[in-house]
């Protein structure tokens, strides 16, 4: 369950601090906003390192399933974007998924 916390914490880093730099760039913001943008990328970083995984890549790929539904709610939360059938179907499998990888029973 821990695991799940910190993904969704580094999802939310990771998430606001690309959209720190797609403000920046695609809707012109003003450059202060790379600085806040890359405290969350580094908070992102940081908080990928507490996930309880033996191995970098494996703790990455069930990422990959938090991510995809913490950017549909943020979609929805921030720009206003409600998902539709299919953002939601696949944000499903996507967490079963990454449910999969993180608490499978893998060898050593």
């Amino acid at each position: 369950m821990k695991s799940f916390v910190v993904y969704f914490g580094a999802a939310l880093a990771e998430i606001g601090g690309c959209y720190a730099f797609w403000a920046w760039l695609r809707l012109g913001k003003s450059t202060l906003w790379l600085v806040p943008g890359g405290l969350l990328l580094a908070t992102f970083a940081g908080l990928l390192t507490l996930v309880d995984s033996d191995n970098a890549g494996r703790a990455y790929a069930a990422y990959g399933g938090i991510y995809i539904t913490s950017a549909l709610l943020w979609l929805w939360a921030v720009e206003g974007v409600r998902p539709d059938r299919w953002d939601l179907g696949g944000a499903a499998l996507c967490l079963a998924g990454a449910a999969a990888i993180l608490l499978g029973p893998h060898r050593a």
